[in-house]
């Protein structure tokens, strides 16, 4: 939750209310809360207006893993395009198929933005902001080279930072047009 927490009198936003619900789920998945706990906590939270609501709800949780998201496929594409929400730090994994991420009308909030690919059979093609600087110091290819030609006057726009391995796929990268 955002730093407005310490006024327990603060109304809720929406956004508050789906980072509370996330952080409910992740401590059942981990097996922290019982079934019964989810349900009732899930109730608080749901109905609570104010942060003082959901402080019984979220009571000795862990705090939610901000700004992380894990995307994985076997076989099959990742697609990522149009207007989505790029967290800090994103991991995309894919065995077999084509990853293709658009950054050009993603929500950008972070001035560095870290994308660890584990493609070892797959290609990868990556469109990134006009005025994005690409950091790919971290990336490691087995197979082909990386197709990137930095566009001339880049600057101010977020740092994205590529990590991680690509095996015997192609990693392409170009800049947004608009």
């Amino acid at each position: 939750m955002p730093p407005q927490q310490d006024d327990p009198s603060q109304l809720l936003s929406a956004e508050d209310r789906e980072a509370a619900v996330r952080r409910l789920q992740a401590a059942y998945a981990d097996e922290r809360i019982t079934h019964e706990e989810m349900d009732t906590r899930l109730g608080q939270v749901l109905t609570a207006r104010t942060y003082g609501d959901l402080t019984p709800a979220l009571a000795a949780l862990p705090e939610e893993k901000g700004g992380e998201l894990t995307i994985s496929a076997a076989g099959g594409r990742i697609d990522r395009r149009g207007p989505w929400r790029v967290p800090r730090f994103l991991k995309v994994e894919s065995a077999y198929g084509r990853v293709r991420l658009d950054l050009s009308r993603a929500v950008i909030e972070h001035p560095v933005v870290d994308i660890e690919l584990q493609v070892p059979y797959g290609g990868a093609r990556i469109t990134v902001p006009r005025d994005a600087v690409v950091d790919l110091e971290g990336l490691h290819t087995a197979w082909k080279d990386v197709r990137y030609r930095p566009r001339a006057g880049t600057g101010g726009g977020p740092t994205i930072r590529i990590t991680g391995a690509m095996g015997f796929g192609r990693l392409r990268i170009r800049h947004a047009r608009r």
